[in-house]
This record gives C-alpha cells, structure tokens and sequence, in this order.
C-alpha cells in the first residue's frame, strides 16, 4: 500500500487530544486513523489495527486532507435521505381519493394506492410504497371481519354437523 500523506491542518497532539476527547465512536476512529498515520505509522498498519480496508483509510485521509477536521465523522446525519415520491398536491389528491371507495370497489389497499400513484406519476410503483402512504396518511389495515361461527342458528350448525360425519 502506498503512503499516504497527511495535510498538517492539525498537529499530531492536537488531533491526539480531539481522538481521546471525542464522543461519537465514528469521528473518534476517523481521528484514530488520522493521528496514527501523522505519528509514522504506515496505512497498511493503520488499516489492520482499526480492522479497516486500505481503501477506506486512504478514504478518511482524502475526507481530512479537503476539508480537516470537519470531513471526518458520521456524515449520514445530514443526509435527508430521497425525495418522497408524492409532493404536497399529490398527497392531497390521495388523501381525497382516499376519501372515496376505490375504483374498483371493496377497500384501499397498498396495491390500489400503488396503481393510484403509478398512474398519477406515470411510472411504476411497488406495491409497498402503497402501504407506506396509506400508513402515512392514517389509514389503518382495513378487512372485513370474519363472521362468528357461533352466530348461526341450532338448526345450522346441526345441519354443519351432520354435514362433517357423512363427508357431503
């Protein structure tokens, strides 16, 4: 592995004193790899120690040697993740669709909401994204009961019975 050179935004105290300092395990260990590289020690050793790739390491040093200190961490928190697929209107068009039975009778479910957004967006949409709208918006899994057994009547359930023993 190739050495890899470090900038001197910090000393290699300075970053000692941030390593040993530090409360967040990610930006702790990125400060690790960063100190014991500006200490003398090679990548490859560096990568072992920290049970990281070489890749990675040669990538926490590219992080810190653009941006210094600030590169390094867990960048995932400001990440916000997708754009949702509906927008404001288009939410508020499925909440009053919603409103309404579906097209094909019987209840909402996330395959109707689905073909609903497929067709407003005019591009496929899995199933489960109709599920995670329909949660979105409130709506709670919808199914007809079962019906009682117990609900029919003496004169039934001996007919049900008799049915059962004679295999009609």
């Amino acid at each position: 592995m190739a050495a890899l050179a470090v900038a001197g935004h910090l000393s290699a105290t300075e970053l000692g004193r941030r390593y040993r300092a530090a409360r967040d395990r990610v930006e702790r260990g990125h400060l690790q790899v960063v100190w014991l590289l500006r200490r003398g020690r090679n990548a490859a050793e560096v990568a072992r120690v920290m049970g990281l790739s070489g890749l990675w390491v040669a990538e926490i040093v590219r992080r810190y040697n653009e941006r210094g200190p600030d590169g390094l961490g867990d960048r995932r928190r400001g990440n916000a993740g997708a754009k949702p697929l509906l927008g404001a209107a288009d939410e508020a068009a499925l909440r009053a669709a919603l409103a309404e039975p579906p097209p094909d009778g019987g209840l909402w479910t996330g395959p109707k909401v689905a073909a609903w957004m497929a067709a407003r967006l005019g591009r496929k949409v899995w199933p489960q994204r109709g599920w995670d709208y329909l949660r979105k918006l409130g709506h709670s899994p919808q199914v007809p009961r079962p019906r009682n057994a117990k609900a029919a009547s003496p004169e039934e359930q001996a007919e049900y019975k008799k049915a059962l023993r004679t295999g009609a």
